[in-house]
């Protein structure tokens, strides 16, 4: 499992990861990720963390998912006419990946602070670009299926309750269920976009056509 590390004596080159990854004073400040990628994203950070330029801070990264956010709705505006608008909705994707992924260990690998202005504003905007995605989708689906999205946003704001109620109550920050993480879900929106690309929309239904079907 790859939980924070405690901060202790470490030698010079491990004071990135104690600053980045180590226990935090502020709970909310530090993640605990079980996701399947997070030794591959661990590697990334240690080797762009000290290359991001030096005018770049933590909050310019997290300002930008509003900007991401109303780039994947324009997205699935028009794909609802041209589904290869889903390959700029993907790059949308990945640019949240990249910024949303960075925007706090920056903060913490160079000390800057705003620890809790980060917490809020952040997972306030990944609630937003969470509803960008559906609202997007939901220019591609038929109208009944507009109850199956409103199903998927209770879920997921369901996770997102129980993991800050988890917080409170254990001061433990965990943002990952078993091997699935923020990052493996992002992989998964990619994934189904490219199967809509290639298979089309044609044959989702919504739930209200399904039924009419059976009872017909």
């Amino acid at each position: 499992m790859q939980r924070e590390i405690a901060a202790g004596p470490l030698n010079q080159g491990e004071d990135w990861s104690t600053r980045v990854y180590g226990q935090q004073e502020f709970a909310g400040a530090g993640k605990t990720n079980t996701g399947l990628l997070v030794p591959l994203e661990r590697r990334l950070a240690r080797f762009v963390l000290p290359r991001i330029p030096l005018w770049l801070e933590t909050y310019h990264l997290t300002l930008l998912t509003p900007v991401w956010s109303i780039l994947i709705v324009v997205c699935g505006y028009f794909a609802a006419r041209d589904l290869r608008w889903l390959w700029l909705a993907d790059l949308m994707i990945v640019f949240h990946y990249l910024t949303d992924h960075f925007d706090g260990k920056l903060g913490k690998f160079r000390e800057t602070g705003l620890r809790k202005w980060g917490f809020y504003l952040d997972h306030l905007f990944d609630y937003g670009f969470i509803c960008s995605i559906l609202i997007g989708y939901s220019f591609l689906l038929p109208p009944g299926a507009i109850f199956s999205m409103m199903l998927v946003l209770c879920v997921f704001s369901g996770f997102m309750f129980h993991t800050f109620l988890m917080l409170a109550a254990t001061a433990e920050f965990k943002v990952s269920f078993s091997i699935f993480g923020p990052t493996e879900m992002r992989l998964a929106l990619i994934i189904i976009n490219g199967l809509l690309m290639k298979f089309g929309v044609q044959g989702l239904r919504g739930p209200c056509r399904m039924s009419r079907d059976v009872a017909l």
